[in-house]
């Protein structure tokens, strides 16, 4: 019965067991690589990094050290060329024996001189070997995940570290290196594993009487925890892969606004072309930033306007919007002297009531929706609220307050609309505060990284966690019906999914949870 369960156990996950065996052969008929580690160009120094079962050959031959090799010790020596025995440079050679490097082989590191003429020279040296080759993008890291070093959650951490251009994005990424996401997706396999260990041994061994019959009311206990976790952690607002990304923020407006402007302000050089002709803009201009450590895509668009009879202004018009349509984070420009005269003009204080008009004029009513109808109809009864209740995450900025005089209503705005930024980019008048206010916007669409409640960072994650909980619903619901072999298929399934994300989920750790759990047979 025993050799029974352990078949049905090998075709649970054969494309997991293949995977690993083929993974495991590749690593041990592997060549020995070696790759410059550091960047590319002038430096003091430079790495230079061995890998392979050859690796002594580098440390020997071109390190010159001696047998039995020292790990982890810096020698200063000078490296050789392994068959005229000319000098190349002087360096340090560290040697790393298998299974504790970085790869999980045996490793060598070289650190020489950072000159293209010296690091060239060495990589020659290296490629003169027996064995040796160059190695592929990547490769170092992949073979540390082939010797479970990393899972590929770690190896994505790794990757975004190397990539990160933010002070958070470094925190994000290196919280993922150091295994927290991994760690919460690995309690989630064990859950899931012991429930799937559970359900065979009932399937195979319940009529015994050798398996407590309260066992599946103890897998769906842990079933509805953990679909419960997951969907919670689905449910961050994609924090995690915006803060990898990088914010898409748009600044949209009528023409001659100071779209511009506020994007040679914040970028804090002229990056786009600033004139008094309206519609100066034609196409959209993308700067990244660092915004208070969160990184940030910034475009300037063309300013929106309905009637427009300039066909190269109508295609600007079309990418603004488009443009906005998938951005993150909206930074609405309006003009404090438009709004001063429209005050005037119809003697209503009301910024709420202009903002709408604006926004309509905008024709960007499906993209910015503000008040009800209701809200509408009473505006001038009941005042403005603190602040627009814009349906996309939106920043509102009044540009060119330093043209309105200080008696004008527009100074009312500071006081009922706290979340309105009055701006002048001319003078700089409220930019600290507008740059708060981005600060603000960024840390709920990014978060702020933790290890107590780590962000799903990759699509792929999300993808894998979506099958996951889909098994997962299709045990629940067909639970009360029965059919154990059926709920034991889903919950596989679902294990599967999750496997997918670290990288392998094998036979071998769902007996050892067997063997541990329970003493059949004893």
């Amino acid at each position: 019965m025993l050799l029974k369960f352990a078949k049905q156990q090998s075709m649970i996950f054969n494309y997991s067991s293949v995977f690993l065996h083929l993974s495991i052969s590749r690593n041990l008929s592997a060549s020995t690589i070696f790759a410059l580690s550091s960047g590319y160009g002038k430096s003091g120094v430079a790495v230079i990094r061995v890998s392979g079962s050859q690796a002594s050959a580098a440390a020997v031959r071109i390190g010159g050290l001696k047998l039995p090799l020292v790990p982890r010790h810096t020698f200063l020596r000078k490296l050789r060329d392994p068959l005229t025995n000319n000098i190349l440079d002087q360096g340090i050679v560290i040697w790393f024996p298998g299974p504790r490097s970085f790869t999980g082989e045996d490793s060598c590191e070289f650190q020489v001189h950072g000159g293209p003429a010296v690091i060239t020279a060495v990589l020659h040296a290296l490629g003169k070997l027996h064995g040796f080759r160059p190695a592929e993008p990547g490769e170092f890291t992949k073979r540390a995940f082939h010797a479970g070093k990393l899972d590929l959650t770690e190896v994505e951490g790794l990757a975004d570290l190397i990539n990160a251009e933010t002070d958070v994005q470094r925190k994000q990424a290196l919280s993922q290196l150091e295994g927290d996401l991994s760690s919460l997706y690995k309690r989630w396999q064990l859950a899931l594993k012991k429930a799937v260990a559970l359900t065979e041994a009932y399937i195979d061994f319940g009529e015994d009487e050798n398996i407590e019959d309260d066992v599946i009311n103890e897998v769906e206990v842990a079933v509805r925890a953990c679909k419960e976790e997951i969907q919670n952690h689905l449910s961050d607002g994609r924090r995690g892969e915006i803060l990898r990304n990088g914010v898409k923020a748009v600044i949209v407006g009528k023409p001659n606004v100071g779209k511009s402007s506020l994007l040679n302000k914040i970028c804090q050089r002229p990056a786009a072309i600033v004139t008094a002709v309206a519609g100066t803009t034609r196409d959209v201009v993308e700067i990244s930033i660092n915004i208070s450590g969160y990184p940030v895509v910034l475009a300037d668009t063309a300013g929106l306007r309905a009637n427009s009879v300039d066909v190269i202004e109508e295609e600007g018009i079309s990418r603004a919007r488009a443009c906005a349509s998938v951005a993150d984070l909206i930074l609405l420009v309006m003009d404090a002297a438009e709004y001063a005269a429209w005050a005037e003009e119809t003697k209503c204080t009301n910024f709420l009531a202009f903002a709408n008009m604006y926004i309509r004029d905008l024709d960007l009513d499906g993209l910015l929706e503000t008040c009800s109808e209701r809200e509408k109809a009473f505006v001038h009864v009941i005042g403005s609220p603190s602040q627009l209740p814009l349906t996309r995450k939106c920043v509102t900025i009044l540009n060119k307050i330093d043209v309105v005089p200080e008696e004008s209503c527009t100074k009312q705005i500071l006081e009922k609309h706290p979340s309105i930024i009055t701006l002048s980019c001319k003078t700089g008048y409220g930019f600290p505060e507008l740059l708060n206010k981005l600060k603000e916007n960024l840390v709920e669409l990014c978060g702020i990284p933790s290890s107590e409640n780590p962000c799903l960072t990759q699509a792929r994650h999300r993808h894998h966690l979506n099958d996951c909980l889909k098994y997962l619903q299709c045990y629940s619901e067909m639970s009360s019906a029965g059919g154990d072999d059926i709920l034991a298929h889903h919950l596989r399934k679902a294990l599967t999914s999750l496997g997918r994300i670290t990288g392998h989920v094998s036979t071998e750790e769902i007996l050892d949870v067997i063997f541990k759990d329970f003493c059949i047979g004893k």
